[in-house]
């Protein structure tokens, strides 16, 4: 089997997978009660407009107070969650469904967004990332059925996250050092839009991306000289987005009944003021 065939074959067992996995939203859509020739809900009348005024279908929100205005902005937009002591850095509280996220940094953090978004019932994948750990995804609460890994997508990796997009919730694509051209990253941009799934692109360049998060590590506790073990990493972590100001936390990793566990730096230096062991800069990935 030459080259190009066995590529098509790896597509095609991907989409076979694809397949079986159940629908995203499945399980939203069977809790509503319209059914398929049920008529139409009538629309809600506009508060503080005359009688027989009502609200638009495109949901236009004229008239409505800055509370309504508030709520239903939040319903449309929909995220996959992440670590809560990430959220307050997002936008949106999490990672955006339909949109792209340019990743640098320290892979500890992505695996704690692969366990958030898994251990909520989601389905991931990451693709071209041989070296991500698995073993600390899973302690950081990652469900490993939920969870498809493609460390060798051949030569188009881009191809193949974007099989992945038509069937899970969130793709990770490593790109290994490459810069993508604009005619591809529109494509993949307006697949993961159209599937409602959001695609998170790390170790390369890519252009336009809606969210940019870059994590640094700053330091660690637990090692003394020379001996020890390694209890606590401490990151610097900094979003830039195109809807908001950027922002910048420090978050610390550390375990934590029976897990590990993500917490606000400012929560662990507080904890461990009066330690003997201070805080050490190094590298970690």
């Amino acid at each position: 089997m030459g080259a190009a065939e066995a590529k098509q074959a790896q597509l095609a067992e991907l989409r076979r997978r694809m397949a079986a996995i159940p629908a995203r939203g499945a399980e939203t859509a069977a809790r509503r009660p319209a059914a398929v020739g049920a008529p139409p809900r009538p629309l809600p009348p506009v508060p503080g407009a005359p009688p027989g005024v009502r609200e638009r279908p495109d949901g236009a929100l004229r008239g409505l107070g800055e509370d309504t205005r508030a709520l239903t902005e939040s319903l449309r937009r929909e995220a996959l969650p992440v670590p809560p002591v990430l959220e307050s850095l997002l936008p949106e509280g999490g990672l955006a469904k339909g949109s792209v996220v340019l990743y640098r940094g320290a892979h500890s953090l992505l695996s704690g967004l692969l366990a958030a978004v898994t251990g909520s019932g989601a389905y991931a994948a990451v693709v071209g990332m041989p070296r991500l750990g698995l073993l600390a995804a899973a302690e950081m609460g990652a469900r490993l059925d939920r969870l498809a890994v493609v460390a060798d997508p051949g030569s188009d990796p881009l191809e193949v996250a974007s099989v992945l997009l038509d069937g899970l919730d969130l793709v990770v694509l490593g790109l290994n050092g490459a810069s993508i051209p604009i005619s591809r990253t529109r494509v993949l941009t307006a697949k993961a839009r159209s599937k409602g799934a959001t695609l998170v692109v790390t170790g390369g360049s890519w252009a336009g991306p809606v969210l940019r998060i870059d994590a640094e590590v700053t330091g660690y506790s637990g090692l003394g000289r020379g001996c020890g073990r390694l209890r606590t990493v401490l990151l610097n972590v900094s979003v830039h987005s195109r809807s908001a100001q950027p922002r910048t936390g420090h978050l610390t990793l550390c375990p934590g009944d029976g897990r590990v566990e993500w917490v606000d730096t400012r929560q662990t230096v507080a904890a461990n003021h009066d330690a003997a062991e201070p805080f050490t800069r190094h590298a970690v990935s």
